[in-house]
């Protein structure tokens, strides 16, 4: 069995090649990526490894090379370790993870014993193993009561990128009324509203905004998310 670590912190490289070897005796070769995308170049060249992945990375983040690596080979085995529970970083995974994968998501917090069990688990059993408090961020984004839809969470992140409701509209081939619909829905779940309580605070806040800090400050998203949806908006205004 062979492993790849695809981690941009060369203390956190080395350590998750300790633990490897600890935890998987069978490994008979650990390879090392810096970013995503030596990671997917890697990937292709030993198509047998499994890998551990990290999230946050230059040149690449982890889900992208994640759904570049399962586009090429589905049944491929990966353990995302991050130091991040956010939201975007949750479904992010969550919309790309193949059917029957056996993948797991473990925090960096996490100790030395219990990131052992992950790797043995995923690599050698076959099992999903996700931290409760991803677990937990799965279920509360889901939700069907607060969660996001995927349209609504699509169309929040296109008013993070400045897109106007016919642009929107355009993009996500809705109507204006069905995009507008969606937004206040989106208010509604972050409870944003302007407080008119007293003139004085009428007309406080612009609506947009506001709902995109809030979004930012629920974790809802974060720059990797918003790098990617830029990335996509440009593929999108290119092919006009």
């Amino acid at each position: 069995m062979d492993v790849l670590i695809v981690e941009d912190d060369p203390l956190h490289r080395s350590y998750l090649h300790e633990q490897v070897k600890a935890a998987l005796p069978e490994c008979s070769t650990i390879y090392e990526a810096e970013n995503g995308q030596q990671g997917e170049a890697l990937a292709r060249t030993h198509r047998s490894a499994h890998i551990v992945m990290d999230l946050q990375m230059n040149a690449r983040n982890g889900i992208e090379a994640a759904r570049t690596i399962w586009r090429e080979r589905p049944d491929t085995r990966i353990l995302f370790w991050s130091n991040y529970a956010d939201e975007a970083y949750v479904r992010g995974v969550s919309r790309i993870v193949p059917n029957g994968a056996a993948y797991g998501y473990v925090l960096k917090s996490t100790s030395e014993e219990r990131l052992k069990l992950a790797l043995r688990s995923i690599f050698i059993e076959n099992q999903c193993v996700i931290d409760n408090e991803v677990r937990g961020m799965q279920q509360r984004s889901f939700a069907q009561t607060s969660g996001f839809s995927d349209s609504e969470y699509e169309i929040l992140m296109d008013i993070a990128l400045g897109m106007t409701d016919r642009a929107i509209s355009d993009r996500r081939h809705l109507s204006l009324r069905s995009v507008q619909n969606r937004l206040q829905q989106i208010y509604s779940k972050l409870d944003v509203h302007q407080a008119a309580d007293s003139p004085r605070e009428e007309g406080a806040f612009n609506l947009r905004a506001r709902a995109v800090t809030v979004a930012m400050l629920r974790k809802l998203l974060n720059y990797g998310a918003l790098e990617k949806a830029e990335a996509e908006l440009q593929h999108w205004l290119r092919g006009r």
